[in-house]
């Protein structure tokens, strides 16, 4: 059996929801990161993130605060462990 047939959709609406109150990691098309705590979502998929921090290039360019990311910009987005 391949690898590719042992990959199993998620639907990410209730993986999103799954994740509201946990440190995630957004990388934007435009390749910045942000690490924050998703704080909420809405329908469209617009995320609000709480304590960010903000990446390019894998260097920190600084802390953020509370940050609202537009669902059109995002490439994707990961949990992320509290130390990384």
């Amino acid at each position: 059996m391949s690898s590719a047939s042992a990959f199993v959709p998620v639907n990410p609406k209730p993986f999103l929801q799954g994740l509201i109150g946990a440190p995630v990691m957004v990388k934007l098309k435009w390749g910045q990161e942000y690490k924050g705590v998703l704080l909420s979502m809405d329908s469209y998929m617009n995320l609000q993130l709480g304590d960010t921090e903000e990446f390019v290039d894998g260097a920190s360019q600084g802390k953020l605060g509370e940050v609202l990311i537009r669902c059109n910009n995002v490439l994707y987005i990961r949990g992320a462990a509290e130390d990384e």
